[in-house]
């Protein structure tokens, strides 16, 4: 009863302790979880940018043709009376007949021209059919592709026939003569815009339409039959782009109310707002305006175009409103077409939006096409209506008393709505209804700076606000805008136009064709600004110069070199980065700039950040040298030395910690290997040679035989390098394998296969099936490269004939090699491209030319680019010796046998730039061996189509991938710190379970663990386990072999993941760590040839991905050291030799220390991806364990030579060892600091002696003797226990007072069978939970008795 009483108690008593536990986890930081981690490096898919008018046009000519024929009303309409009489606001009957038609022509003119001053005006009043024919055809022949405007008025003509006539007079106006519209057609032509104010308009467009539908199909029978009779005629003109506005439908009638004008639809299209302000006067409503009357509304005092008079603010409102209600109906292409492609064509349609309001309330419906949907509702109309009240309630007091004119308050009330929409709205929405009124307001001084403000929160919303705004027509005004010097809208334009330029970067040739640079430039070089904006500004000019020359040029003149200089070293870390990509884009190809970069000692101003702390700069550094150094202008002396040290000033980043680092840095080398490309070839050849003449003491040969594979498999088994997509390899495409081992030349011996033209290292073709990304068989294998790189380290390579042993290209081609074989798969992959385009020039320009016309070689089918075939490995490698015979050589190269057989491929394709490259280089038939591209000179460069292959087709995707931040969302809460946000309660969840865990387990280590043997799980592990490691928190645990991790549920007995490293075949994973164990978890993998791999995705249904890899320790030595000690000891150390790799992994502070067979202790700093320190262990021995505590800044590894050093990483190098103990004999198994503020050091050596150390006393304070031949130990850091493994088959558990409380020698269940010798073990972190790995394949865990947990 106690017990559970106890457990009832315990949670409140350390309820304090918990709750800081649990802080604790939020307080943790999360390594590798940024965005270069989480995202690819690529830039945003380009939007379809629809916003630009391909065709701006324009009106030019407009015929006005009147048929009033005034005091005769025609026959077939029976006026009233009274009757609508004004037409242009002028009653015919006021004054004689022809004074009266030539005042109307001239007052419509009039009223056209305040919307089109500039074009041509013909009238035609009461005309005959020639005369329309002549105006018409005049018109089009002077407007040539231009738009031309007819306006029909037909008030004193019968109405429109339903044959698709209008009708006009004879010459002595005795009869009324049809027109055909048809024959309008055809005078008028296209572009052109129809204005019909007729009754019964509708039938006109109709008949349009079918003219117009009629005239297609004859132009296409004439186009599908030149000799049919319609194909001799003249072409009709297409009527494809004509725009129609017609008064009412089919079947109506204009209205004729005597209060309005007779021509109520011109006068809707021309003089809007007096219309618009009469029939306002006409509604009910008017009356609850006062005083308000027709005679008052002509006295508006005002011009339509000055916004500063009541008349002129009325008009912008009125715009603004037809605008927004257009933009908010209207299909986004046909909003483009009518309002944005021509200012007469736009204004009609505004009006006719009226027009439609205002008729519709005579039972007339306006007609147009193309159609609009209805927009006589809408509600902005309402808005209207309230600006025009308050402007009319103002008049009477204005015009009498003289009072001063209020604003309309409607821009302000807009803004405020558009601004609600942004503050309250939720992710997936309507655009906001008021987004046109936005860009009215830029006009306007007053509203300005809070129309920006908002228009940049709304780009901020992401690429599909950015399109919206630009297809409303924002552009023009924010390029007008940076000619304004006002300081305040600085900060906002500058956001504005990196948002702009982040989704359309086409932008930047409009910015330098308006000097907008300069603007940014005087941004950049202005120290007030904040870092933000200057950051964008320079994002901007990095655009403006990308790729474009004229951009390139405007800002060198501006400057632009010496103001990034300056801001280098600035502490925001953005505006490092984009000031060097700016500078990389501005040198680039570009040569005047970089020899003004040269005078101001660019390079060596960026040198400082290759070593900055942040990866993206470090990366932006190396792009920005590496465009400086590939430059394809002609080389002087002074040019190759400045190259020569850039190189050499980037090789020493080989061993950055990060992959997109070290991905930056092979395009950059690449552009050098460009630039000195017949350099490289030589240095190519001598490594191929040197290859071939050695072998490498590979660390794998040094073992007992039998025990490992050799370095290269015989080459019946070609080994397959998985590159991409590390999944379980296993299952490689066995397919393809065997295919080209059909085609592969095996030589018999079995030794390392000499690399000569006729037979290439077999394993290459094969081992790189995968090798590249798109499969072309590459020159130089992965394992012939790692060869060379192991024969550069070990021979001397003093022997180098024509390049002196240390020169630039030896060293670089080193670093390549080195790269070529790095963890990460994306930087050896491009690593290898640049290898092998340079090895494949190497051996095509070294290969002979006289064995070429050998005949028995060229007996087969001319080559196909594409088909992969028999001789895949002819070319390449040093001349043959001169006296080798055509004949020699065909033993060597098998015949293609007389079954059908793909066509032999021609030798080796340069593998940079993608698909089939050689396609565009190979005639398409080509001999066998006949010696390719023309050579382009004696010392064989190719054609120089091939160099700006290597460098087009080679670059990362870092720049835009860099520019996809501005495109985002900046102001926006981040998902994580949005407390409502689903990761942020999946985050909550974690830590409550980790607070679950830690407590309950606490519970049970704290009343002691008096046994540990009983056994919760087994299973037959695909591989030999070598180290195993519990999930802190979740019930899964990762069992790794050589080269693959398995995953398994221990709760469910369960596996969840298998996959495979990807690391070499002589290498073995020899460490494990789950960093962010208490939240998103991922695994890190220690290699013995030094490299790191950390995983994301693994046992969760989801494919495992590599988040990054480096290279953690170079230089690892040969693993032969401390080998003859250990030999008798258990299997699978001793083979090896050698601790590996060994790790150990703080948390609380991002450190991640490093050793194994190195001299050294290496700690990174996980969050820079840098190396931070390099500790010196001062013995000659590897380092077996190590184990740090944060809190104190210690560190204890304990050595081969079993001695345990302890070392304070605060001090410098040479004092920071602080203790060594040389009491264990022999090498120490495992080093361990205890936590606590005084915790000890405990330490165990092979022969069992666990000896406890007092970090500040030179001598051990106790002494346990466990079981001797000790394979595998752990220490519990909760329940003071520890387990011993033994090559004795089987495991003791001690508890902290040497005492054993459990012995395991065999497994429960089936027969029980003993268990294997121990091979790797470890605690569960919380639990009292014992993983055990053995060599017969399985892996155990063992807990405490069932009635304690």
């Amino acid at each position: 009863m106690k017990m559970d009483s106890d457990l009832l108690h315990s949670p409140a008593v350390g309820l304090a302790e918990e709750e800081e536990a649990d802080m604790n986890d939020w307080k943790l930081p999360l390594a590798f979880m940024k965005k270069r981690h989480s995202e690819k490096i690529e830039g945003s898919k380009a939007l379809a940018q629809s916003w630009r008018m391909k065709d701006r046009m324009k009106t030019v000519s407009v015929a006005l043709v009147l048929c009033l024929n005034v005091g005769v009303d025609p026959p077939d309409v029976v006026k009233t009376s009274p009757c609508a009489r004004l037409e242009c606001w002028i009653d015919p009957l006021s004054m004689s007949p022809q004074k009266a038609l030539e005042t109307i022509g001239a007052n419509l003119q009039k009223q056209y021209e305040n919307w089109q001053p500039r074009a041509r005006y013909k009238q035609s009043l009461d005309p005959t059919v020639d005369e329309v024919k002549k105006l018409c055809t005049s018109l089009r022949r002077n407007a040539k592709e231009e738009r031309v405007l007819f306006h029909y008025n037909g008030h004193g003509v019968p109405r429109p026939t339903v044959n698709g006539e209008i009708w006009v007079f004879n010459k002595n106006y005795t009869q009324y003569i049809p027109l055909s519209i048809y024959d309008l057609q055809t005078w008028m032509g296209s572009p052109s815009i129809f204005v019909y104010d007729c009754s019964n308009a509708g039938i006109i467009v109709k008949s349009f339409k079918q003219f117009a539908l009629q005239r297609e199909q004859e132009l296409e029978v004439a186009a599908i039959n030149p000799s049919h009779p319609l194909a001799q005629m003249p072409l009709p003109p297409s009527m494809k782009n004509c725009i129609q506005l017609a008064a009412c439908e089919a079947s109506e009638l204009l209205p004729m109310n005597p209060d309005l004008p007779a021509d109520l639809f011109t006068s809707c299209l021309t003089t809007p707002i007096k219309i618009a302000l009469r029939w306002f006067c006409m509604q009910k409503s008017a009356k609850l305006v006062p005083g308000v009357t027709l005679d008052l509304i002509e006295k508006i005092p005002g011009r339509l175009n000055d916004r500063r008079t009541p008349l002129g603010e009325l008009n912008w409102i009125f715009t603004a409103i037809t605008d927004t209600i257009a933009w908010n109906v209207l299909p986004r292409d046909l909003f483009q077409k009518l309002f944005r492609q021509d200012l007469l064509v736009a204004s009609l349609f505004r009006n006719f939006l009226l027009a439609e309001r205002i008729m519709r309330s005579y039972n007339c419906t306006p007609v147009s096409s193309p159609r609009l949907p209805p927009t006589y509702m809408h509600a902005m109309w309402q808005a209207w209506d309230l600006a025009v009240d308050i402007c009319l309630s103002q008049l009477p007091t204005i015009i009498e008393e003289g009072t001063a004119f209020r604003h309309s308050p409607f821009f302000a009330e807009q803004l405020t709505a558009f601004q609600v929409w942004l503050t309250m709205g939720v992710e997936n929405r309507n655009p906001p209804e008021q987004l046109p009124i936005v860009l009215q307001v830029l006009l306007s001084q007053v509203h300005r700076l809070r129309a920006l403000d908002l228009l940049g929160r709304f780009l901020d919303l992401g690429p599909w606000a950015v399109s919206l705004a630009l297809s409303v027509g924002i552009f023009p005004y924010v390029l007008k805008l940076l000619q304004s010097s006002a300081r305040e809208l600085r900060p906002l334009l500058v956001f504005i136009w990196a948002k702009i330029l982040a989704v359309d970067s086409s932008c930047q040739a409009d910015l330098v064709k308006d000097n907008g640079h300069k603007y940014f430039l005087s941004v950049l070089a202005d120290s007030y600004m904040p870092a933000e904006h200057r950051t964008m500004a320079v994002f901007i000019l990095a655009v403006i110069v990308n790729n474009y020359t004229t951009g390139q040029e405007a800002c060198l003149q501006g400057n632009l070199i010496a103001n990034c200089l300056e801001q280098l070293s600035d502490p925001h870390p953005l505006l490092r980065q984009w000031v060097a990509i700016c500078l990389g884009r501005i040198w680039q190809n570009f040569d005047p700039a970089r020899w003004c970069g040269v005078r101001d000692s660019a390079h060596e101003k960026l040198y400082t950040l290759l070593s900055d702390p942040i990866p993206e700069v470090r990366c932006a550094a190396v792009f920005a040298l590496g465009t400086f150094v590939g430059n394809s202008a002609e080389r002087t002396d002074h040019s190759t030395t400045i190259d020569h040290n850039v190189a050499m000033m980037l090789a020493q980043l080989i061993n950055d910690g990060s992959p997109v680092v070290r991905k930056e840095l092979v395009v950059a080398l690449s552009h050098l290997v460009v630039q000195y490309e017949s350099n490289f070839c030589t240095v190519a050849l001598q490594f191929i040679e040197e290859e071939k003449n050695y072998s490498v003491p590979s660390p794998a040969n040094t073992a007992e035989p039998g025990n490992l594979t050799p370095v290269r498999d015989s080459p019946a088994i070609p080994r397959l390098r998985p590159v991409n997509s590390y999944t379980n390899i296993r299952a490689a495409t066995t397919a393809r394998l065997n295919k080209s081992l059909q085609n592969l030349n095996l030589n018999e011996e079995g030794g390392p296969p000499a690399f000569s033209p006729g037979n290439l290292s077999t394993s290459s073709s094969a081992s790189s099936t995968l090798g590249s990304p798109d499969n072309d068989e590459y020159i130089l294998s992965f394992e012939t490269i790692d060869k060379m790189r192991r024969v550069s380290s070990y021979s001397s390579l003093n022997s180098l004939i024509g390049v002196s042993f240390n020169s630039v290209y030896t060293q670089i081609w080193r670093v390549l090699l080195h790269l070529a074989a790095d963890p990460f798969p994306e930087v050896s992959d491009l690593a290898m491209k640049v290898l092998n385009s340079i090895a494949y020039k190497a051996t095509m320009n070294a290969r002979p030319q006289r064995i070429l016309d050998s005949g028995s070689l060229t007996q087969s089918a001319p080559a196909s680019p594409t088909s992969k075939g028999t001789h895949i490995h002819q070319a390449g490698g040093s001349p043959p010796m001169p006296s080798t015979s055509s004949s020699s050589l065909t033993n060597e190269v098998p015949k293609p046998p007389a079954r059908e057989q793909p066509a032999p491929r021609p030798p080796y394709t340069p593998t940079l730039g993608g698909q089939a490259p050689h396609s565009h280089q190979f005639p398409r038939t080509r001999k066998m061996f006949d010696k390719g591209p023309e050579q382009a000179g004696e010392d064989g460069d190719e054609p120089c189509g091939h160099r700006n292959y290597i460098s087009v087709a080679l670059q990362t995707g870092l720049c835009d991938w860099s520019a996809k931040y501005f495109a985002q969302p900046v102001m926006k809460i981040p998902e994580e710190h949005d407390l409502e946000s689903q990761v942020r309660m999946e985050r909550q969840w974690r830590f409550l379970r980790n607070t679950r865990v830690r407590r309950q387990s606490r519970c049970i280590t704290q009343k002691g663990v008096s046994r540990l043997d009983d056994q919760i799980f087994i299973n037959r592990n695909p591989g030999v386990p070598s180290v195993v490691k519990f999930h802190p928190f979740n019930t899964c645990i990762a069992v790794a072999d050589k080269d693959s991790i398995c995953f398994w549920d221990w709760e469910k007995g369960e596996r969840l993941d298998y996959f495979y490293n990807g690391n070499p075949r002589y290498t073995r994973i020899t460490a494990m760590e789950y960093l962010n164990g208490h939240d998103c978890s991922l695994l890190l993998t220690a290699t013995d040839d030094g490299a790191l791999r950390i995983w994301k995705n693994f046992a969760d249904q989801k494919n495992p991905e590599m988040v990054t890899a480096w290279q953690g320790l170079s230089d690892m030595l040969p693993t032969t050291r401390g080998l003859a000690r250990r030999v008798s000891i258990y299997l699978d150390r001793s083979k090896q030799g050698g601790a590996g790799m060994v790790v150990d992994w703080e948390q609380e502070t991002g450190l991640l220390m490093t050793s194994g067979d190195v001299r050294v202790i290496r700690i990174w700093d996980t969050d820079r991806e840098m190396k931070v320190q390099d500790i010196p262990t001062g013995a000659d021995s590897c380092v077996t364990s190590l184990s740090c505590d944060s809190q104190r800044s210690l560190i204890v590894a304990g050595l081969g030579d079993g001695s345990v050093r302890v070392f304070d990483r605060r001090m410098g190098p040479n004092e920071c060892r602080v203790m060594t103990y040389r009491e264990h004999g022999a090498w120490v198994v495992k080093a361990h600091l205890q936590k606590e503020t005084d915790g000890h050091v405990i330490s165990v050596s092979v022969n069992g002696d666990v000896r406890f150390f007092e970090p500040r006393t030179p001598d051990s304070v106790n002494v346990l003797q466990t079981v001797k031949g000790l394979t595998a130990l752990d220490i519990h850091p909760q329940a003071n226990l520890f387990a011993c493994g033994s090559m004795n088959q089987f495991i003791a558990v001690y508890n902290s007072n040497g005492d054993v409380i459990s012995n395991i020698k065999y497994y429960d269940g089936f027969m029980g069978q003993r268990i294997g010798a121990i091979s790797c073990l470890a605690f569960h972190p919380y639990w009292p939970h014992l993983a055990v790995g053995s060599n017969d394949y399985y892996m155990s865990i063992y807990s405490a008795e069932k009635r304690l947990r």
